[in-house]
C-alpha cells in the first residue's frame, strides 16, 4: 500500500475542505493517507509556515503532498501554489466561475460559511440538541410530542449517534428509545410508545456487527454474544414488522447516510440549512 501526506489548509475551520477532502480520498482504498490539518491561515507568515510543513512532509515521504485548499486570500493561495504539492484549490477552481457568471465580486471573507449567521436558526439546532440529550435512551417519554422523530432499535445499534446528528445538522427534535430483553416477552411495542406510533423510525443491524459493538464494550458477555444478538434482532424485525414501523438497516452505513436516508423515506423537512 502506497502511502500520501494529505493537508488541509484553511482560513477558518477546514471543515469544508476536509468534508471535501476526505470524500474524495475515499475512492482511493489501495492508498494510505496522513492527514494535517493547518485552520486559521490568517496572515502571509501562516501561510509561509504552512508551506513549510508540507515541504517538509514531501522530503521526508520522497513523494509530493495533496494540499485541499480553501483559502480565499489571493496572496496566500499564491505562496500555497509554491510549495511544490499537487494543491486542490476548492475556492479558487468556483469562485472565479461563479464571478462572471453573477457579474458581483465575492466578498472573499474568512471562515464566513461557519458563522453564526441567522441566530433564530442558531437557536433551533441548540434546542434540537438539548432535546436529543434529554431524550436519550428512552431515560425520558413525556415530551414526546413534540418529536419530529423518534428513533427505536436493539441496544448499541447507533440511535444517540444518528438523533444527535439529526439535531446538530437538520434542527430535528430526534429522540431514541432502546428496545431491550424486557419489550420482547409478548412480541409488543412498549407502552411509552404505543401513542408515538406514527413517529417511529427503526435502526435495523446485522447480528455479526452488533456483537462486534458490544464485545467492544462488554467483551465475553452474554450482551455481546452472537447468540444474544441474533435473538435480540430477529424479534426486533418481528416487532417493527407487526407495527408496520419503517426502517433502514444501519450496519454498513455512515451516521450522515443513515440520517440523510432516514429524511428521505419520511419526508421530513429540515429546519436548517
Amino acid at each position: 500500500m502506497t502511502h500520501r501526506s494529505v493537508f488541509v489548509v484553511s482560513g477558518g475551520t477546514g471543515i469544508t475542505a476536509e468534508a471535501i477532502g476526505n470524500s474524495m480520498l475515499s475512492q482511493f482504498g489501495d492508498v494510505a493517507f496522513t492527514q494535517h490539518s493547518l485552520t486559521y491561515i490568517r496572515t502571509e507568515d501562516d501561510c509561509r509556515q504552512a508551506v513549510a510543513r508540507i515541504q517538509a512532509a514531501a522530503e521526508q515521504d520522497g513523494t509530493r503532498p495533496v494540499v485541499f485548499s480553501t483559502l480565499v486570500n489571493p496572496t496566500h493561495r499564491e505562496l500555497l501554489n509554491q510549495s511544490g504539492a499537487l494543491v486542490l484549490d476548492l475556492f479558487g477552481t468556483f469562485l472565479q466561475p461563479l464571478e462572471a457568471e453573477l457579474g458581483v465580486r465575492s466578498s472573499q471573507k474568512v471562515g464566513y460559511s461557519h458563522a453564526v449567521r441567522d441566530p433564530s436558526a442558531y437557536r433551533v439546532r441548540i434546542d434540537a440538541v438539548h432535546f436529543a440529550l434529554d431524550n436519550d435512551d428512552g431515560g425520558r417519554t413525556h415530551h414526546y410530542d413534540k418529536a419530529d422523530i423518534i428513533l427505536i432499535g436493539v441496544s448499541r445499534s447507533g440511535k444517540t449517534p444518528t438523533s444527535l446528528y439529526l439535531a446538530l445538522q437538520f434542527g430535528l427534535y430526534a429522540a431514541n428509545y432502546p428496545l431491550t430483553e424486557e419489550d420482547f416477552d409478548d412480541l409488543r411495542l412498549p407502552e411509552a410508545l404505543q401513542p408515538y406510533r406514527d413517529k417511529l423510525f427503526a435502526l435495523v443491524i446485522d447480528p455479526e456487527r452488533l456483537t462486534v459493538i458490544r464485545q467492544e464494550r462488554m467483551a465475553g458477555s452474554r450482551y455481546a454474544s452472537l447468540q444474544q444478538c441474533e435473538q435480540e434482532t430477529r424479534t426486533f424485525a418481528a416487532i417493527i414488522g407487526r407495527y408496520n414501523v419503517p426502517s433502514i438497516n444501519v450496519t454498513e452505513r455512515s451516521i450522515e447516510e443513515i440520517s440523510t436516508r432516514i429524511l428521505a423515506q419520511t419526508g421530513l423537512q429540515r429546519r436548517i440549512r
